[in-house]
């Protein structure tokens, strides 16, 4: 009887301190800032980008573009474990809040690294970026991503100031599959045309440009992409 007692006693304080527990924990307030927190911790509390070379800038980026980024994530066709895992359990409509928040965040730019260009590599890299290889079916960059290369609304996203090793890392992800799309996935179809040197090249070029007084992606029907895009109704 004693012992019995002895656990009713150990329960009931048991109870009462996760009842104290309970009332002393803090509320959480129930804020885009704070259901974002998982982005934020990588890009930054405004989208400005991580500084570890890998974590881009989601600042200004079309609404469309970063919504249809993490639809892919979701569906499998773009493959990164973190924002496979982050995304997972997200509404369509949670992904559109998410991605209107970051396209409204306006934060300067920083410079990105890149490494150093021999002269040659860095003419075949502007020569790409905006002109293309036309005897290889390279399209110029400029030609989806817009004479400033700040994008397209509302699904082309800005090249400018991103970093040397995320744009050489996704290259290589379009190259490998492991980023894919909508088909007819176009930006597929042009990395395999591209040799390893080229890739450097034109993540090395778009690294190091200025970027133009209006950062701003242009407005939709701005460009005329030059061969069949999923992503863009083609």
């Amino acid at each position: 009887m004693r012992r019995l007692l002895s656990r009713f006693a150990a329960a009931a304080i048991a109870c009462f301190a996760i009842s104290v527990g309970a009332e002393d924990a803090p509320t959480v307030p129930d804020t885009l800032l704070q259901r974002i927190a998982a982005c934020t911790s990588c890009h930054g509390v405004h989208g400005e980008g991580g500084d570890n070379g890998f974590n881009p800038r989601l600042a200004g980026k079309p609404a469309g573009y970063l919504h249809r980024q993490m639809q892919d994530f979701q569906k499998g066709l773009r493959h990164y474990p973190i924002m496979e895992y982050t995304v997972a359990p997200l509404s369509d409509e949670y992904m559109r809040e998410i991605a209107d928040y970051f396209a409204a965040q306006q934060v300067p730019y920083t410079k990105q690294p890149a490494p150093a260009m021999s002269p040659q590599a860095t003419a075949r890299g502007e020569e790409l970026v905006t002109r293309g290889d036309p005897a290889r079916g390279v399209p110029a960059c400029m030609a989806c991503h817009g004479a400033n290369l700040t994008g397209v609304q509302p699904d082309i996203p800005g090249l400018v100031n991103l970093p040397y090793d995320y744009i050489s890392a996704q290259l290589g992800s379009w190259r490998t599959n492991t980023r894919n799309t909508i088909a007819p996935d176009c930006m597929a179809t042009i990395v395999s045309r591209l040799s390893d040197a080229d890739i450097s090249a034109v993540s090395a070029w778009l690294a190091t440009r200025p970027v133009p007084a209006d950062a701003h992606a242009e407005v939709a029907g701005s460009v005329t992409p030059p061969m069949r895009c999923g992503v863009l109704g083609g």
